[in-house]
C-alpha cells in the first residue's frame, strides 16, 4: 500500500508540475514583432521620410489589431531574415515570403495572404524569356529568393549566369548600366517597383508566367517559428477574419487595381 500511495503521490506532483509549467511558457502576443526587408515597392518600403509602408505592413496592422496586439516592426536583410525568426530577433515574418517546402523545414507557415507569379525582365524585345533564350546571358536575382532558386535550378544549368543580389532594386540598377541581360523578379513587384517607373522605360516583361509550385511555392504566407504554433493559429483566423469583413480588399485596393490574392 505504501508503494501505491508513493506512486499516486508522484504522478499527482508531475501532473501539478506540469500544469504550473504550462503558462510560463505561453505567449500572452500583446507585441508581435514582425520582421520586414523593406526594399520591395510596393509590399514593403519606406517613404520618403523613412516611414515603412506597403501592402505587407498594412496586412500585418490589420493582423494586429484583429488580435488586439501591438505591431512592432524589425528591419532585416532577406538573406538573413529567416535566420533572424529564429534567433528571437522578431516573432514573425510578414514581408511576402514564398511558401515552399525547403522553407518549411525551418519554419512554419500561415494560410497564404496573397500569390502571384513570377516573370523574367529585361529590355523590351531583346529576348523572349525562354530557358534558351537565356543562355550565356546573365540573370540578375535577389539573394534567398524563391526567384533565385529558380534561376540556379533552371537557368544556370542550361548556360545562364547567374548573379545574386541583395535587393531586386540593385538587380534592375545593374540591368540599367549593361551589368544584367535580365532579371528575375515578382511580376508585380518587378512591375510596381520598376517597370512602371521612369527608370523602367525601355524594360518589358518577356515570357510567360512562372508559377511552378517546385520553385516558387503556394503563396506568399506568414513565416512563424514551428514552436509558436499558438501564434500561427491566433494569425490564421485574423486572416480569415479580415479577408471575409473587408479590410483585406481595402488594403489590397490601395495598392493594386486587380486581384492579387491568386489561386
Amino acid at each position: 500500500m505504501q508503494r501505491l500511495r508513493t506512486s499516486t503521490l508522484k504522478a499527482v506532483l508531475l501532473a501539478t508540475a506540469l500544469l504550473l509549467a504550462g503558462p510560463a511558457h505561453a505567449r500572452d502576443w500583446s507585441t508581435v514583432r514582425v520582421g520586414v526587408d523593406a526594399t520591395y515597392r510596393p509590399f514593403t518600403y519606406k517613404t520618403p521620410d523613412g516611414q515603412l509602408t506597403g501592402f505587407d505592413v498594412d496586412i500585418a496592422k490589420a493582423l494586429c489589431d484583429e488580435m488586439k496586439a501591438r505591431c512592432s516592426f524589425v528591419e532585416s536583410s532577406w538573406e538573413g531574415i529567416i535566420p533572424g525568426l529564429r534567433a528571437n530577433k522578431f516573432d514573425a515574418i510578414i514581408s511576402s515570403m514564398s511558401i515552399t517546402e525547403e522553407r518549411r523545414k525551418a519554419v512554419d507557415f500561415t494560410d497564404k495572404y496573397y500569390n502571384t507569379p513570377s516573370t523574367v525582365i529585361t529590355k523590351a524585345g531583346a529576348l523572349d524569356g525562354s530557358v534558351a533564350s537565356l543562355k550565356g546571358k546573365r540573370v540578375g536575382a535577389l539573394k534567398a529568393s524563391v526567384q533565385e532558386t529558380y534561376a540556379k535550378r533552371v537557368l544556370a544549368p542550361a548556360g545562364a549566369v547567374v548573379v545574386s543580389y541583395d535587393s531586386t532594386q540593385q538587380s534592375y540598377l545593374d540591368m540599367k548600366s549593361g551589368r544584367l541581360d535580365a532579371v528575375v523578379a515578382d511580376k508585380v513587384e518587378g512591375r510596381i517597383g520598376f517597370l512602371d517607373t521612369p527608370e523602367g522605360k525601355g524594360y518589358a516583361v518577356a515570357g510567360p508566367d512562372l508559377d511552378d509550385p517546385k520553385y516558387f511555392g503556394s503563396g506568399s504566407g506568414i513565416a512563424i517559428r514551428k514552436e509558436d504554433a499558438d501564434l500561427r493559429d491566433r494569425l490564421n483566423a485574423a486572416l480569415r477574419t479580415i479577408r471575409a469583413n473587408g479590410t483585406w480588399k481595402k488594403i489590397s485596393d490601395r495598392y493594386f487595381d486587380f486581384d492579387i490574392y491568386g489561386r
